[in-house]
């Protein structure tokens, strides 16, 4: 089952494909059927994240190629960092590119939810936990990093810059273990990759994370991206596939102009 929130009309609603568009690049002629019957095209609505978000918490490095392209070496514990709320985006949104940066780049990540309570769970059981899935669209600006393995909010936590959706599908439907991600940058193929190439998976993950932190229905777990990841421009229009989750789109636009704090001599946003 795929289910997805639209804001329209002044009011926000649950919605489901119309048809097996959900599974096709996202286009003028996708629909989409509100709870209450009515259907729409998908650009007819705002496009929200698929569920009422919790704490999203996100891994980097999770993929041995994205690490050794990054010329990082192995790991031997999660690298876990932490989101707020401003962060998210829904499909169709539009994500900020800093004016004075050289790289920032997209990030195709399986998102898994929570559905329970979670606290200190073997990983026998971890996966009686979760809700279901969806397609995560994770930037990070590369200027901002002060290392591979601290990455700093302005790196990992702008706004606007975690995009989610379109459908959160349910856990029963979804083989996490074995899904092919795909990125696409103005239509042209640049990130390919398969979850069964992640180095901790699922399981693991709400084992480790439940065993020093409570999770919640809602939480969010968003397990990396392989390699692949490249420099992306204002006008850029940047799409997510995770085969059996359908597609996620977004656009990369210029931020806007600010002043710089008092207090921030050298500090660009």
């Amino acid at each position: 089952m795929m289910r997805a929130r639209v804001a329209f009309a002044g009011a926000i609603h649950e919605a489901a494909p119309r048809r097996s568009g959900a599974q096709s690049p996202p286009d003028s002629t996708a629909e989409i059927e509100l709870a209450d019957g009515r259907v729409l095209r998908e650009e007819q609505v705002v496009w929200l994240p698929p569920f009422e978000t919790g704490t999203v918490i996100a891994l980097g490095l999770n993929y041995a190629d994205h690490a050794k392209e990054l010329a990082f070496g192995s790991q031997h514990e999660p690298l876990v960092f932490l989101k707020g709320p401003g962060a998210l985006l829904g499909h169709r949104g539009a994500t900020p590119r800093p004016q004075a940066v050289k790289f920032m780049h997209y990030e195709c990540e399986l998102a898994v939810v929570m559905g329970r309570p979670a606290k200190r769970v073997p990983r026998s059981e971890a996966m009686r936990y979760v809700a279901g899935y969806c397609i995560a669209n994770d930037y990070a600006v590369r200027d901002y990093l002060e290392n591979w393995y601290r990455p700093n909010a302005r790196a990992k936590n702008r706004d606007g810059a975690t995009v989610l959706g379109p459908w959160l599908v349910d856990a029963a439907d979804v083989d996490p273990g074995n899904l092919n991600l795909s990125t696409f940058v103005n239509g042209r193929q640049v990130q390919s990759g398969n979850t069964r190439d992640l180095i901790f998976d699922v399981p693991y993950l709400i084992e480790y994370l439940s065993w020093f932190m409570s999770l919640s229905p809602g939480d969010v777990i968003l397990t990396g991206t392989p390699e692949g990841v490249q420099n992306v421009m204002p006008g850029d229009d940047i799409v997510c596939r995770i085969e059996g989750l359908g597609w996620l789109k977004n656009t990369i636009v210029a931020e806007r102009g600010h002043e710089r704090p008092a207090s921030g001599e050298g500090w660009e946003g």
